[in-house]
């Protein structure tokens, strides 16, 4: 017996050695002053791909590389269900929607969200949003200069609205957006950013569960195929229809990341402006080279920092025991610049993107796995084709100066942006 537990304590003491501490008690404000790096910061420190740490009081497994992700999106093992903080929830995702869900009752919910994000609807949307770029160089002309961020927003919470089939004002547009990125901007946020981004999601909550509540009377008329008239209409597996508030939440589920998009739009703009060589590449219309680029822009740049799951039951990996309960975080910004993934992963180079290989579990910019069935973002093709026509907009479509602004970002703020927003002045259309 006591050789036994001499066995058991000298196997415990080895899984130790082989597994990284993250020092002090609690480490919650070193990742809000990190923000993206806090994971990849330690993985560097202790040439690991996990690590033990704790944040706001418990205990949590930080893991990286493609076997982790791999981990990490078997439903068999993790879970989504009480792995999102409440404060998250009420900003970004809304309480208890797709996002928190698992098994059959996300799988039902996420194919209804495929259902009308395929391809033709992609392709829609993106003519959708490059002619409302067209129209809005007619305004830019004639001022001194605009600020691409802010023009993003409005123009692509326009479309994502028409596109749905969301009613929307004209002098209503920059408000909603203003929310629906607010409720964005709380995801890291403490303090006035946290409060913004909840008092957004509470008023945007209100507005569209009206809307909603006027198509299932009959007082509001839209298209069939419609994401209003589908989520509004949509019944659930056990035959009830979805329930008002939450029909009002998974809306706006699929507006409010349409109109993260704009941050994706600036810092394509910033690339473009960082890496001059390539411009001549992309006036050429070459598709294939176009989408290379997007690709290595939300490899590049800083969208998601990480995710977030719950085990959901007892298993070993590389020698360390995950309990139920745990919860683990994955480090998608430190994967996107991981070395043992990408050659010279801190260097800009679309052409990585040239080899067709299969990045399930290595490149996820917006979630990994399978979009139809698992946790990544069913709008991913959406993001990739609005990006695409904003870079050919912005190459084939316009002229324009970039004058001098502080084009810096800080890699500690969750989420971030170029501190000027990217200015363009003097801008001619070439169309």
């Amino acid at each position: 017996m006591q050789n036994h537990m001499k066995t058991e304590r000298r196997k415990e003491m080895e899984v130790k050695e082989r597994i990284a501490y993250d020092k002090g008690l609690d480490n919650t404000l070193k990742l809000l002053e990190e923000g993206y790096l806090f994971i990849k910061n330690r993985m560097d420190l202790y040439q690991c791909n996990m690590f033990e740490t704790h944040i706001m009081g418990e205990k949590v497994i930080c893991i990286s590389g493609e076997e982790a992700c791999k981990i990490f999106y078997d439903e068999e093992l993790f879970q989504r269900k009480g792995a999102m903080p409440k404060r998250i929830q009420k900003t970004l995702f809304g309480v208890n929607a797709i996002q928190g869900m698992d098994n059959n009752a996300h799988i039902q919910r996420k194919l209804f969200f495929m259902s009308f994000m395929t391809e033709a609807h992609q392709k829609k949307l993106a003519e959708l949003f490059e002619k409302e770029m067209k129209d809005s160089v007619n305004k830019w002309i004639n001022k001194n200069e605009i600020i691409l961020s802010h023009e993003a927003k409005n123009i692509i919470c326009k479309v994502a609205c028409f596109w749905t089939g969301v009613p929307l004002k004209e002098s209503d547009i920059e408000s909603r957006a203003d929310d629906f990125y607010s409720m964005v901007d709380g995801l890291g946020g403490v303090g006035s950013r946290y409060w913004k981004g909840k008092a957004a999601r509470n008023r945007t909550e209100e507005w569209i569960r009206g809307i909603i509540e006027e198509v299932r009377q009959g007082k509001l008329l839209v298209e069939d195929d419609s994401a209003l008239n589908l989520m509004a209409f949509h019944t659930e597996p056990d035959g009830n229809q979805l329930e008002l508030q939450m029909a009002a939440k998974e809306l706006i589920n699929v507006i409010r990341p349409i109109v993260a998009i704009s941050t994706y739009i600036t810092f394509t703009a910033l690339a473009m402006y960082e890496h001059p060589e390539c411009k001549e590449e992309l006036m050429l219309g070459n598709n294939n080279y176009i989408e290379m680029f997007v690709q290595e822009v939300r490899r590049y740049y800083p969208f998601t920092p990480f995710l977030g799951a719950r085990v959901h039951k007892d298993f070993s990996w590389n020698q360390y025991e995950f309990k139920k309960g745990m919860l683990v975080m994955l480090d998608v910004y430190g994967m996107n610049h991981d070395s043992q993934i990408w050659n010279y992963p801190d260097e800009f180079r679309p052409e990585r993107f040239k080899e067709q290989k299969d990045r399930t579990f290595s490149f996820i910019p917006q979630g990994g796995g399978d979009p139809k069935k698992g946790h990544r973002c069913p709008g991913e093709g959406i993001t990739i084709e609005i990006m695409k026509a904003s870079l050919d907009f912005l190459v084939n479509k316009v002229d324009f100066e970039v004058p001098e602004q502080d084009l810096s970002y800080s890699i500690s703020r969750i989420p971030t942006l170029p501190k000027s927003g990217f200015i363009m002045k003097n801008i001619r259309k070439k169309f």
